[in-house]
């Protein structure tokens, strides 16, 4: 065997220890820490945020935004409403995509003007009242929180559908508002999920 030969052999067992070593490093031991440290300091978070009812059951996810709709597909006037989503059929965690129109599309104009009516009369406001998050699709289609305006003009139309005092829902509306993460980043917002899902544990 000439020392070429010899040099090949060497580096190619040098090559694949070292894929060995690496795989068993990077595949499974820091794997296995990220999870145990998830596990330890943020379970919840490391289980997919989810959100479970007074019996137990996982309704969803905390960051998965989901439709409150009759087998029909219209909203269900007792439970606050989510921003509409253009994930594949509407809330498809596995299509998870917004509709990618630019402000001047028609479609998306049509759109708009067509859900401002839509929430207006279904909430029993003025459309000047119906604030953008109503009338828009985020940009994953999932977005699990909506806006303290836009719970805001739903308080009436859920109160009367549970037949509870406006102000026992809007102290739950404040109870469910999130402020500004850190005090400065982002905006007030509210989890639909979780306070439907209070609203329900209250009527219990």
């Amino acid at each position: 065997m000439n020392t070429a030969t010899r040099s090949t052999g060497r580096t190619l067992w040098v090559a694949i220890r070292a894929m060995a070593v690496f795989t068993v490093l990077c595949g499974v031991v820091y794997t296995l820490i990220v999870t145990g440290v998830g596990q330890l300091i943020l379970p919840a978070q490391a289980n997919g945020s989810l959100i479970k009812n007074t019996d137990g059951e996982v309704v969803g996810s905390s960051l998965i935004g989901q439709g409150f709709l009759d087998a029909d597909g219209n909203p269900l006037p007792e439970y606050f409403q989510s921003r509409p989503s253009a994930a594949g059929d509407g809330w498809d965690g596995a299509n998870s995509y917004g509709s990618n129109y630019g402000p001047e599309n028609e479609d998306l104009i049509a759109a708009i003007a067509e859900r401002k009516a839509q929430v207006a009369e279904f909430n029993g406001v003025s459309e000047d009242q119906v604030p953008p998050d109503a009338m828009t699709a985020s940009a994953s289609g999932l977005d699990p929180d909506i806006s303290p305006e836009y719970a805001a003009i739903q308080v009436a139309r859920v109160a009367e559908a549970r037949a509870m005092g406006v102000e026992q829902v809007e102290e739950l509306v404040a109870a469910h508002t999130q402020g500004r993460d850190l005090g400065y980043l982002g905006e007030p917002r509210v989890n639909v999920l979780e306070l439907n899902l209070a609203l329900d544990e209250l009527e219990d």
